[in-house]
């Protein structure tokens, strides 16, 4: 198997002066469960900081206060809940119109686990043929039925600490920490998904390319962090990125709000909200380089 290695960021959505907000994508994220509702929020803010004109959060609905609390951009959808807080009853038949009109899907920060949510995500990984990032709780599901990415359509980007990819491939951690690009280029070419394998010098391969990230930092080894990478490449995907460079950019632009928060907050000092601030700054810095190499 030849891979590329790549090292050009690819060029960022356009802006046009005449845009709206459906101009810039409907991005959807599926999470959030009792005492994780942080989670859905932190990738509802990486979506918002990408450039998304609408950002909407599908949630268990005990949780749906809080969640709507820590952004008012948000549009929240409230489910109905199980006793341990999680989403359950709803089918994707019942949630299928909602999906529809969205350009982009984002599946598993803080949604946890259960046989009902496996089923959902199955259906909607099996059916939904527009662009999908599953992350968190919705790997470790995918890890049980890891076919379905054979038998749904494409693209897919699957978001894995190494810990979460070793359950997804079957491998121990010592061989995928070995022979990172090796062994990811292998399950992106196998699975026909672009993946996303975090860590230090993140890699993003869709098995026929492959882009290690050269931005980030040790203080980004804090929860939460994963969930806001997920947020900025859903609603990248939702502006019309293809899923290798949607992802590519995406951990770039992660990396580089953690160097600029670590510049000013320090590496132990930084915690994962600071992303989406720096986010800002992050774009600026990547469009000054952007224009001055053109």
């Amino acid at each position: 198997m030849i891979v590329d290695q790549v090292t050009e960021l690819p060029r960022p959505p356009q802006r046009p002066a005449g845009g709206h907000k459906g101009t810039f994508g409907r991005t959807l994220l599926i999470g959030g469960s009792r005492g994780m509702g942080g989670a859905i929020s932190l990738a509802g803010m990486g979506a918002l900081r990408s450039g998304a004109g609408l950002v909407y959060l599908m949630i268990p609905k005990g949780v749906a206060d809080i969640v709507a609390g820590h952004n008012p951009a948000y549009l929240t959808l409230p489910l109905p809940e199980d006793e341990s807080g999680r989403i359950t009853t709803i089918t994707y038949d019942d949630i299928q119109s909602q999906l529809e009109s969205k350009d982009s899907l984002g599946l598993g920060p803080g949604v946890g686990q259960s046989e009902h949510l496996k089923q959902l995500f199955r259906d909607i990984l099996l059916h939904e043929e527009k662009p999908i990032v599953v992350d968190a709780d919705g790997l470790n599901m995918l890890a049980e039925m890891p076919n379905v990415l054979h038998e749904g359509p494409v693209p897919r980007v699957l978001t894995p600490h190494p810990g979460e990819f070793a359950r997804l491939a079957d491998l121990p951690i010592k061989t995928i920490l070995q022979h990172r690009q090796q062994v990811a280029a292998e399950f992106a070419d196998n699975y026909d998904v672009t993946l996303v394998l975090k860590g230090e010098k993140t890699i993003v391969t869709d098995g026929h390319r492959l882009y290690v990230n050269t931005t980030g930092n040790s203080g980004m080894a804090t929860g939460g962090t994963g969930d806001v990478l997920t947020g900025i490449i859903t609603g990248l995907l939702g502006q019309g990125m293809l899923a290798f460079e949607a992802a590519q950019l995406g951990v770039y632009l992660h990396g580089l709000a953690g160097d600029l928060a670590a510049q000013e907050m320090s590496q132990p000092g930084m915690i994962s909200s600071d992303l989406s601030h720096f986010l800002g700054r992050a774009w600026l810095q990547f469009y000054a380089h952007h224009d001055s190499n053109k």
